[in-house]
């Protein structure tokens, strides 16, 4: 029988969950890194027992942990990470130039084709690339390079580079998202970035046709379908049929579209999944309903989905790396909360439970379908 193993990235440690392919019972193995921000977990798909965690402290700084054994037992890796220096600056808050600074990686991304190879996203709006397992990171420094540079400016939780996508169908293609820059797509594997955010609007540009300045929240794909992405912005869930290229808006009937996750159904790539959050100022689930919606047609049609959800008092967030999906038969759908709890769905939705309710805040979840 199949199992699931969830990795659980918290403000205060790292947790590993694991079932059987039933999901009804959980282990919980943790915290590894007690006391550490661990921003996010990631297993690679050629090998299921190599997992990479971003472990991150304001005191000690910036370290990558790797795991050979299913996340047992844990190693630091080189953190050498050449960082270009992109001379210039970019913006603040207030517009004045502030200098690049290296602060913490977001994101992980192992290769689809390689266990040795890793992608980082990094604060401030850096990726880098690891090819020997995290040892060494080279910056693909085209990125930061790119002529809008200088005017790209943080969101509220820094410049953060926090979306990886690998295109499954062409190693050259790899999708970013920076808040708050906006989209970016590389079709030479990072020699070269475009800004995609055509038909993204936000209430503080002026200029409708902005080219760059976007709080993209999260990005999320089929891999069936590498050339149809969803998005979670700051404002507005939106749909890409041609690679980034246009955008439109499909929030349709949603209570609200401010919200930080979105993701895929395993099998279905035209069932997404997002959580309303009431407002870009008031963090939490409109009326105290923790509510994840789903729609079945791709977007504009979306269902609450309640069942095993507290539906009264309820004033938690979900952040933008904590929700994933399995790719077990019956697709199974997972989030974490900043109330410490890690709700579990099962039958693609239709009823949830919570694996554990008192973890520290979690900042990130991501599944491995194990054989």
């Amino acid at each position: 029988m199949s199992k699931v193993r969830v990795l659980v990235g918290t403000r205060k440690g790292a947790f590993v969950l694991t079932s059987d392919g039933k999901r009804e019972h959980w282990d919980v193995s943790g915290p590894h890194f007690a006391g550490w921000e661990i921003y996010h977990l990631k297993g690679s798909p050629v090998d299921p027992n190599r997992i990479y965690a971003s472990q991150t402290s304001g005191w000690f700084g910036q370290v990558i942990q790797r795991s050979n054994d299913g996340g047992k037992t844990w190693e630091p890796v080189g953190n050498k990470f050449a960082y270009e220096g992109v001379p210039g600056t970019h913006q603040w808050y207030d517009g004045t130039p502030h200098p690049w600074e290296f602060k913490r990686v977001w994101h992980l991304e192992p290769s689809l084709t390689d266990a040795e190879t890793v992608y980082a996203g990094a604060e401030d709006a850096a990726l880098f690339l690891s090819n020997d397992g995290g040892q060494n990171w080279q910056e693909l420094s085209a990125l930061r390079q790119h002529g809008t540079g200088p005017n790209w400016q943080p969101g509220a939780g820094g410049m953060c580079l926090h979306t990886v996508i690998l295109d499954p169908s062409n190693p050259n293609r790899i999708y970013i998202a920076i808040s708050a820059a906006g989209a970016f797509r590389s079709d030479d594997a990072g020699k070269s970035w475009k800004p995609i955010n055509r038909g993204l609007h936000s209430q503080y540009i002026p200029d409708p046709n902005a080219e760059i300045g976007h709080c993209v929240h999260h990005i999320a794909m089929h891999p069936s379908r590498p050339g149809t992405l969803f998005m979670q912005k700051h404002w507005d869930v939106m749909r890409s049929n041609d690679a980034g290229d246009s955008w439109h808006e499909v929030s349709g009937n949603l209570p609200t579209d401010f919200g930080f996750a979105i993701d895929v159904h395993a099998h279905e790539p035209e069932t997404i999944y997002v959580v309303p959050i009431k407002s870009d100022s008031e963090h939490f689930p409109l009326d105290g309903q923790l509510r994840v919606y789903r729609s079945r047609t791709g977007g504009n049609d979306w269902e609450p989905l309640t069942k095993g959800l507290p539906q009264s008092d309820c004033y938690v967030n979900v952040l933008r790396d904590a929700m994933a999906v399995d790719t077990l038969d019956t697709c199974g759908v997972y989030f974490g909360t900043t109330g410490g709890q890690v709700y579990a769905s099962s039958n693609a939705g239709d009823t949830w439970a919570p694996i554990v309710r008192d973890l520290p805040a979690v900042l990130s979840v991501e599944v491995q379908t194990l054989s």
